[in-house]
């Protein structure tokens, strides 16, 4: 597994690790279970929700994400529009929802068509950029990595926002930040980095989808010098973010949700 392109370029973020650590947590036990993931980037993340049990169907808006995760896990993978889904009434236990309410235009009524294809006592959990003020921002603006260069509608939600689209629909059960100022500062420098690689040589116009440039496995193979090079730098790029410990006051510019759905079975 660690020689599979994916796998490698997970062990080398220091975000989708975290992002897929604190998914695991919110999500719980899948063995047995109908579930889906909504907006899995590359894949990876499908991959790995895959492999601790139960049947997963995955879903995005574009043709390049969809591919890409259909070459990780093979089947059970659509492409959605943001507004419905192909999916039955009742058929899903879980649902996990990852940064992609921001990409789509109406996400009030997407959670109500989320909220028909759940069953009674189904949880959704959510990941969305927090929307705070801060430095990171700031950066973002300076480096040419915009909300709107990356697919976003909105820069994210506060946890009063976002409670107040899944109100009647959703009951929160629990909320959490995580992914401060140094995660975010290093991911921001390797992300503008790429996007200046990807103009020179237009990588990033082959690969720039609804939710911004998506690295697939032609990236790996075209790029596994720079990834080497990359490799070698990334034990400072983890010491750096574990800096967010002497932040710990401050929340994360990640948001995360966990909530049950307020639905009966039919009489």
């Amino acid at each position: 597994m660690t020689n599979q392109w994916y796998i490698k370029l997970f062990n080398r973020s220091v975000l989708k690790q975290k992002k897929f650590t604190e998914l695991v947590q919110q999500l719980g036990n899948t063995e047995g279970l109908d579930c889906l993931d909504i907006g899995a980037d590359n894949g990876v993340i499908s991959f790995l929700l895959r492999q601790r049990g139960g049947n997963w169907f995955s879903a995005d808006l574009s043709d390049v994400a969809v591919s890409s995760i259909r070459n990780l896990v093979q089947y059970h993978v659509y492409k959605i529009d943001g507004k419905s889904t192909p999916f039955q009434d009742d058929q899903f236990d879980k649902v996990i929802i990852i940064d992609f309410l921001e990409h789509i235009s109406n996400d009030r009524a997407f959670l109500d068509e989320l909220y028909r294809i759940m069953k009674p006592g189904a949880q959704l959990v959510i990941n969305v950029p927090h929307n705070k003020k801060g430095l990171i921002p700031i950066l973002r603006f300076i480096l040419r990595q915009s909300d709107q260069k990356h697919g976003h509608l909105r820069p994210g939600y506060l946890f009063e926002n976002l409670g107040a689209i899944m109100k009647d629909k959703f009951s929160i059960i629990e909320h959490k930040y995580y992914s401060g100022f140094f995660s975010e500062f290093m991911d921001l420098l390797l992300t503008s980095f790429y996007g200046l690689l990807g103009e020179d040589t237009k990588i990033a116009g082959d690969n720039q989808t609804s939710k911004g440039t998506l690295i697939t496995s032609s990236e790996m193979n075209k790029y596994e010098k720079l990834f080497f090079i990359y490799s070698l730098i990334y034990p400072f790029v983890w010491i750096t973010s574990k800096l967010d410990r002497l932040l710990f006051f401050l929340r994360g510019y990640k948001l995360i949700v966990r909530a049950q759905i307020n639905k009966k079975n039919a009489a």
